[in-house]
């Protein structure tokens, strides 16, 4: 089956036959973590004489699992992540398939740390993208050096790469719903609360975007070049601001 979008007069095709996965999967055992969060624990369920454990004996597996959306593996966040008011991810509608960019940068260095600046994000999109005052529905970016090491990596006091306010501000000025990146956050790791970039992003608290997403800790392999895309982005029907997802870009 092919899928054909047309956005601004610009058509972005794929088939869904072929696609390229970006999601990080919550392990018990690994996988990338960050805010001093432990890994996914589980647990066979011992009650009463049930055992949920086929291998020990039991009739099924029947397991309890604990996490952090925040801080295992990738996942998708709301602006209930900075409100005060107890906004859901589960309450925005996802359209099926979205008209998508993907671009790589690499950060620039000041004073020590890793900065993608507005500057580079509009050069990167102008690549890609003629119109001036509007960028597709959904924008991935791939952060350069990309190692694989980052599907695996604890990420928790290393100062990660992060973007400037002025460059989530833009993004929001230019419509982009649903920004997808590789790091841990799209603010400096420790910046006494401010999380400039995420409020700038969903224009909190002045004109909330109650309908943007933020998905985070995502790996772009290589062969994904590029350039405009259709995106597919899974996400778990948790009532919380973060849910685990599967951002999947159909080639």
């Amino acid at each position: 089956m092919n899928v054909n979008i047309e956005f601004e007069g610009i058509l972005f095709s794929a088939s869904s036959a072929s696609s390229v996965d970006l999601s990080i999967p919550i392990q018990e055992n690994g996988g990338a973590s960050a805010w001093y969060v432990d890994d996914m624990k589980v647990e066979v369920v011992r009650s009463n004489g049930f055992l949920g454990s086929v291998a020990e004996g039991g009739a099924v597996n029947f397991r309890d699992v604990t996490f952090n959306p925040h801080g295992n593996g990738t996942h998708t966040e709301c602006l209930g992540h900075i409100s005060p008011e107890a906004h859901s991810v589960n309450a925005i509608t996802i359209p099926t398939f979205l008209p998508c960019l993907v671009i790589s940068i690499a950060p620039e260095k000041r004073n020590g740390d890793s900065v993608i600046t507005r500057q580079q994000m509009r050069a990167a999109c102008k690549q890609h993208w003629d119109h001036e005052n509007l960028l597709p529905p959904a924008l991935v970016v791939r952060s350069l050096p990309n190692e694989t090491a980052k599907k695996s990596r604890n990420w928790s006091n290393t100062n990660p790469a992060y973007f400037e306010a002025t460059a989530a501000a833009w993004l929001a000025d230019m419509n982009v719903n649903h920004w997808l990146i590789d790091l841990p956050s799209v603010d400096r790791e420790s910046d006494g609360g401010a999380l400039a970039a995420h409020h700038a992003y969903w224009k909190y608290p002045d004109s909330p975007r109650h309908h943007a997403t933020i998905t985070e800790f995502i790996y772009v392999p290589e062969e994904l070049e590029d350039g405009q895309h259709i995106l597919n982005l899974q996400t778990a029907p948790f009532d919380l601001d973060a849910t685990p997802s599967r951002p999947v870009i159909l080639i």
